[in-house]
């Protein structure tokens, strides 16, 4: 369908998908219905029904596809430039201050807790979300092992893995708290330990 819309067509669908997010976020999937979406965006029925022909379920598979889209892209450009150390602590305060300012309307949180349970298929967005987000660490940590600033020994997708594991619960306490401080302790935990891998390593390759 997205493929053969108007630019007009395109920025309708959009405005629609961003309406049943903003919906989402403020009520739960369970309670917003199709009318709730129509009133927010203005939109007519066979409006809705031309761009999502399948219903509630697949507005809200574009919804998930948006929402872990925007966790991505929030963190750009410095995700995919972890390349010194420098670039790092970049990465790392772009995370923290972006999930300050959003607080509780973090487009992670309704991914994970509202929309991911919805459907297999936002689960499956779910998924790939988190795929796409620790091979992005992983790719950083390997470069640092190429330029020997992190343990060339050190498994790259555990350790991603545990990096992205420490961000979702602080995310998650924050949901809950109101505090960054989680998130701003397992960030520099997690990099911390990154940076002692390669000085441990070190005398090593000097002996």
């Amino acid at each position: 369908m997205s493929g053969t819309l108007t630019r007009k067509g395109a920025a309708t669908r959009q405005r629609i998908i961003e309406g049943a997010a903003a919906e989402i976020r403020e009520h739960g999937v369970l309670a917003t219905t199709l009318d709730d979406i129509r009133g927010r965006t203005g939109t007519s029925k066979s409006q809705l029904f031309h761009y999502f022909p399948e219903g509630k379920e697949q507005l809200l598979l574009a919804v998930a596809r948006h929402e872990a889209d925007q966790v991505l892209a929030d963190q750009r450009p410095q995700l995919g430039d972890l390349t010194s150390w420098p670039a790092w602590s970049a990465w790392r305060d772009r995370v923290v201050d972006r999930y300050r300012r959003q607080k509780l309307d973090c487009p992670i949180n309704y991914l994970v807790s509202e929309l991911g349970r919805s459907t297999p298929g936002a689960q499956a967005v779910v998924v790939e979300l988190l795929r796409t987000w620790q091979a992005e660490i992983a790719v950083g940590i390997r470069h640092m092992q190429s330029i020997g600033e992190v343990d060339p020994g050190m498994d790259t997708e555990r350790a991603a893995a545990a990096l992205l594991a420490g961000i979702q619960g602080g995310v998650v306490v924050l949901m809950s708290t109101g505090s960054i401080a989680h998130l701003e302790a397992a960030l520099d935990a997690g990099i911390e330990s990154l940076r002692a891998s390669g000085r441990r390593h070190a005398p090593s390759d000097a002996a």
